[in-house]
């Protein structure tokens, strides 16, 4: 079996990716109660600060800050993986998934990294902010309902027209 090395720095802040199995999926938005719950639950429990977060149909990008001496966001993730769920029907899974109990909603890995400095912050920020633009789910960043940029808008750290309009830009930016 694989051993997946995982950042272990005490009280430092984390950019993650956490994708559902289905990349076709609106799971995530359908159900956005159901994972702001599991979320909620996770952070009573074993609390965090989320510097910015946006939930997208079929995945989440956040950054978490940990308490001082607390590397493990592992288990944050598993519980609220399992937690949002708990109660769905199973999807179509592997032999492997259905004998670790898995229902096949969420991919079993998910990407993190390590925020190095202040810069990395802010590109880290300003990316998980613009991404339901770059998925093409609205032209605007302000007209996703799923993103801490409304936080961010209401403290006055970013203008409501911050990113533009892709109406406005011609050309194709296809990835």
């Amino acid at each position: 079996m694989s051993q997946y090395r995982r950042a272990k720095i005490n009280g430092s802040s984390f950019f993650f990716t956490v994708v559902l199995a289905d990349r076709s999926s609106n799971l995530l938005v359908d159900q956005i109660d159901r994972l702001r719950q599991a979320y909620r639950v996770v952070w009573e429990r074993r609390p965090f600060k989320t510097i910015a977060i946006c939930i997208l149909p079929d995945h989440v990008h956040a950054i978490w800050a940990l308490p001082e001496g607390d590397t493990d966001f592992s288990t944050r993730w598993g519980l609220i993986k399992s937690g949002f769920s708990r109660g769905l029907e199973a999807r179509p899974r592997s032999e492997s998934k259905i004998a670790k109990r898995e229902k096949g909603v969420w991919q079993r890995r998910y990407w993190e990294h390590a925020i190095r400095d202040e810069g990395d912050l802010e590109r880290h920020i300003d990316y998980i902010h613009f991404n339901p633009v770059k998925h093409r789910h609205v032209t605007r960043v302000v007209d996703w309902p799923h993103s801490s940029f409304h936080r961010y808008v209401e403290r006055g750290e970013l203008p409501a027209d911050w990113g533009g309009d892709t109406k406005e830009i011609p050309g194709s930016f296809g990835e």
